[in-house]
């Protein structure tokens, strides 16, 4: 996918503070420190779009993107709070759930959830965060990021694992070398143009 345009546009932490529900999404989900906003700033070919840090939990706001590509169109790309471990005080932490829920329940723009985990190890979270996801109606997108991180010969049966874990396919994805970046964005170009299915999610701002 060509990316002609990528701009930040807001950060939010309820519902009246989100953009207008006007165009399609699709959201990315994972774990602190998984390396989602070097994934997000590969995806989009802009070099700190997404901020990166090496401490985990820096993304502590659903940040709103608004991306333009030659054959897609508009849409967004929101990028939510790293769950799990974060150097944040926890009155933060426990905002972050109902915040995610939130947003992820109500927002009738949403098409799908890209759920990264590292392709080194998958956790009790991820297993629930897709199953949650698809019983809310999302299109889900597996990740294995960090894929250069392990020897090819292991990454195959690395994939295999975390498939038999999340129980859907899986993509092996490297920010540093870009290895399945075009994959990934034939799968997210596949969830933007799926109707969420279920008619019972309730509307958001």
């Amino acid at each position: 996918m060509k990316i002609l345009s990528a701009e930040f546009v807001t950060s939010a932490t309820q519902p009246s503070q989100f953009p207008p529900a006007t165009l399609p999404e699709v959201a990315f989900a994972g774990r602190s420190n998984v390396g989602k906003s070097s994934l997000l700033n590969g995806l989009l070919g802009r070099k700190g779009l997404a901020r990166v840090s090496h401490t985990p939990g820096r993304t502590q706001l659903l940040n709103f993107f608004r991306v333009t590509a030659e054959r897609q169109g508009v849409f967004m790309c929101v990028d939510l709070p790293g769950y799990g471990y974060a150097k944040v005080a926890k009155a933060v932490r426990d905002q972050w759930g109902p915040m995610i829920e939130t947003y992820l329940k109500g927002r009738r723009s949403l098409r799908g959830l890209v759920v990264l985990t590292d392709i080194r190890r998958g956790e009790t979270e991820e297993v629930n965060l897709v199953e949650w996801a698809r019983n809310l109606g999302l299109e889900v997108v597996a990740v294995a990021t960090k894929s250069d991180k392990l020897p090819r010969g292991q990454r195959a049966q690395a994939v295999r694992d975390l498939e038999a874990l999340l129980g859907v396919p899986v993509l092996a994805y490297s920010a540093t070398t870009g290895e399945g970046k075009d994959a990934l964005w034939n799968a997210i170009q596949g969830a933007l143009t799926t109707p969420r299915a279920g008619g019972t999610v309730p509307p958001s701002a």
